[in-house]
């Protein structure tokens, strides 16, 4: 939609809309998303991971569709809602499905492909969007409307070929044979094998743990003996906040901004668009390494005041307005881009599925989804009017929400990198002696700030991580299993750090 409504063709097939209708045109889609998601709450527990995948997909057909062969404004307006409604569904489930097929070691590392991924998708819509300024008539926007239908299609034809995963199986069915067998083929390894067996032991534990609180909506909002409901408060808040730090002024309105703010023409401001999309997925590549080495949390805290600082630079060159601060400003958008693609992308979709627990996730995980799609749909109907009326100022706005979620991760957000999806239930129990070992190593402003989830996760992170140093060496034959066992740490020795 960012080359779209600066379309002459598409201005003047809806009636040459206000600045105020075409942010809701476009906002829209959001709306869609966020009951998309809901929608999805209510019956992808039931549907399963993969037919849920499915209904978006075909969801997103008919929404293209509906758009690309628009005449009026109505129909544009009910195939963004449309669209929007399967792209809530495929937010909502596809995390999910990846959290629950994938190695803890591998799990942010799978979904920043699937996010690269989705960059070299918005890249290619910048570059269809620049291809067709060339051509007249109403081509120039219904194409782009149109071909992303070909991408959905794909996903509604190949999903029946994957399994789905092996927790949904062995919750949802009377045993947990074909979800053993799904977790061996996913390991490449046969049934029996040592590693599938504790794998499928910690899954039905963790269902057995769960089992006191059925996975109603109730279940959101009560402890459960594993803090389900503040787990689920997390994920929702991660996902908003994700939306509060601009990022939507960037991707959806960067040739509208490069128009007005910077005085380009159409043609330059859809140009300089597609390299900065070309930047975004080059810059994501290196999310695929920081995102578990770095861990969800530095990464949400350091980036979130990368993010303030670079916003308050571009509010700067915007309110100079020369030639010089022109080119500045949009340098700090490319550097904001980085920031938000190293720090909020990948792990913001990550991290739902990761600290909700089984009986909660698919649920949780759509919710959360919802409240992403809100904050899109807030800051999407608000960036129009708000260039308009206030200028660089905006861009303040959004530098003071990043230092507000800066802080919020620092006091509430545990790190969950390395710990595989039971594990992550283990440090929301409270163990008396561990947990006066860790206080008695954090300072005053940490014991007053922070929950005690935070160091609790932080030293199970750093367990996990020499767990696996250790079984590497021990593969490599740097050291024998006996000696492997030595090196586990225990509680007392891992050192606390912030």
């Amino acid at each position: 939609m960012s080359g779209v409504v600066i379309s002459e063709y598409w201005l003047d097939e809806m009636g040459n809309p206000s600045t105020v209708m075409t942010g809701t045109i476009t906002a829209l889609y959001d709306v869609g998303g966020v009951f998309g998601a809901i929608i999805a709450a209510f019956t992808v527990e039931s549907l399963g991971r993969k037919r849920g995948l499915m209904v978006g997909a075909a969801l997103i057909v008919i929404g293209s569709v509906l758009m690309g062969a628009s005449v009026e404004r109505v129909l544009m307006i009910v195939g963004r809602i449309i669209t929007g409604l399967g792209i809530g569904f495929l937010t909502s489930v596809a995390p999910v499905y990846q959290s629950e097929i994938c190695l803890p070691s591998q799990r942010g590392w799978h979904l920043c492909c699937q996010l690269t991924m989705m960059l070299f998708g918005l890249m290619l819509a910048y570059w269809i969007n620049y291809a067709f300024y060339f051509h007249p008539g109403a081509i120039q926007w219904r194409f782009p409307l149109l071909f992303q239908a070909v991408f959905a299609l794909y996903v509604l034809f190949m999903t029946p070929f994957l399994p789905d995963t092996p927790r949904w199986l062995m919750l949802h069915e009377s045993t947990p044979d074909r979800g053993t067998a799904v977790l061996a083929k996913l390991r490449n390894k046969p049934e029996h094998d040592p590693v599938v067996q504790k794998e499928k032991s910690d899954i039905l534990s963790a269902i057995n743990i769960e089992s006191e609180e059925e996975g109603t909506w109730k279940s959101l909002f009560m402890d459960g003996g594993c803090a389900a409901n503040k787990r689920f408060f997390l994920a929702l808040g991660i996902q908003f906040m994700q939306q509060t730090s601009g990022i939507n002024i960037v991707s959806y309105y960067a040739p509208t901004l490069f128009q007005d703010s910077l005085g380009m023409d159409q043609e330059r401001a859809l140009f300089v668009g597609c390299f900065l999309q070309l930047w975004y997925i080059i810059a994501s590549f290196l999310t695929w390494y920081m995102i578990d080495s770095v861990g969800r949390r530095r990464l949400f805290i350091i980036m979130a005041l990368g993010m303030c600082i670079v916003l308050v630079c571009e509010a700067i060159t915007v309110a100079i307005d020369s030639k010089s601060s022109g080119i500045a400003a949009v340098f700090f958008v490319f550097a904001f881009e980085a920031c938000f693609t190293w720090g909020w992308m990948a792990t913001v979709w990550v991290y739902p599925a990761e600290i909700l627990p089984l009986k909660i996730r698919s649920k949780g995980a759509a919710l959360a989804a919802a409240a992403d799609f809100l904050g899109n749909f807030l800051v999407v109907e608000i960036t129009p009017p708000a260039l308009e009326n206030i200028g660089y100022k905006t861009y303040i706005i959004f530098a003071v929400f990043n230092i507000v979620a800066a802080f919020i991760v620092y006091c509430f957000y545990p790190e969950t990198s390395y710990l595989n999806l039971e594990s992550v239930d283990l440090i929301f129990l409270p163990d008396e002696d561990r947990d006066q070992e860790i206080e008695a190593k954090r300072n005053f402003y940490q014991k007053a700030l922070q929950w005690n989830v935070v160091p609790r996760a932080r030293v199970a992170v750093e367990e996990a991580k020499a767990r696996k140093k250790a079984g590497l060496a021990e593969a490599l034959g740097d050291i024998e299993p006996a000696q492997a066992d030595a090196k586990l740490p225990g509680p007392t020795h891992v050192e606390y750090k912030e």
